[in-house]
């Protein structure tokens, strides 16, 4: 799987250096790349940030994941993006607010893409296990998480015990710093540049995993 981060800038700024470059599988862009989106004024037509994202994602033939602050009639939540070949597979939406900055979602989402399958944990939600436990039980390949601000090493910290724990390499990328985290809870790249890629192999492992617990009642069998 070949990453490209875009920590810095706006999609327009970086739509000419991305395409001069080599073309990666998946290009994660922080919430500086779009900054502010209304599905109003994106349905009239006033603006086509959407578009731009879909116009990328079709110039690279590749996956593009846009963290980003969508606006529904005043009601705004943290969200990304995602399309593929020049076009928009849907909108994610983080679940879980921490001290009303944002309004909720309600749902989440596996997307299904030419590169396997992403599941999208938006900003703080990485604060929450059960996303990532969630996605990856849904069978996501990859995760990828559009972040903020990155405040220091926690966000690294948790990329790699979610990768540990639930079995799929998570791609973080924030303001100013992007990195991957895979399965064995090592860091694969950690790095303040932007554009920035990175190669890596992501691989599958199961185990069987046993558990003793109290609860589940079964009558004893009755003698016929």
């Amino acid at each position: 799987m070949r990453v490209c981060f875009v920590s810095r800038g706006s999609i327009e700024e970086q739509f000419s250096s991305l395409c001069a470059l080599e073309a990666a599988d998946l290009y994660v862009c922080g919430f500086q790349s779009l900054g502010e989106v209304s599905y109003e004024r994106e349905l009239r037509g006033d603006t086509r940030h959407f578009e731009r994202v879909a116009s990328l994602s079709g110039t690279l033939r590749s996956v593009v994941v846009c963290g980003c602050i969508t606006d529904a009639k005043g009601f705004k939540r943290k969200s990304a993006v995602v399309a593929e070949n020049g076009k928009i597979l849907g909108v994610s939406d983080m679940t879980n607010v921490l001290d009303g900055e944002v309004g909720s979602g309600a749902a989440l989402k596996v997307y299904e893409t030419g590169k396997g399958r992403l599941g999208v944990i938006v900003a703080e939600d990485l604060f929450f296990p059960e996303v990532a436990k969630t996605l990856t039980a849904c069978g996501s390949d990859l995760l990828v998480c559009p972040y903020a601000g990155v405040s220091g090493n926690l966000e690294g910290t948790l990329a790699r015990a979610h990768a540990f724990c639930y079995g799929a390499p998570v791609c973080l990328c924030g303001v100013g710093y992007s990195t991957i985290a895979l399965t064995d809870g090592s860091v694969a790249f950690a790095s303040p540049e932007s554009p920035a890629r990175f190669a890596f192999q992501g691989a599958k492992e199961y185990h069987l995993v046993e558990t003793r617990r109290r609860g589940f009642y079964k009558p004893p069998k009755k003698e016929y």
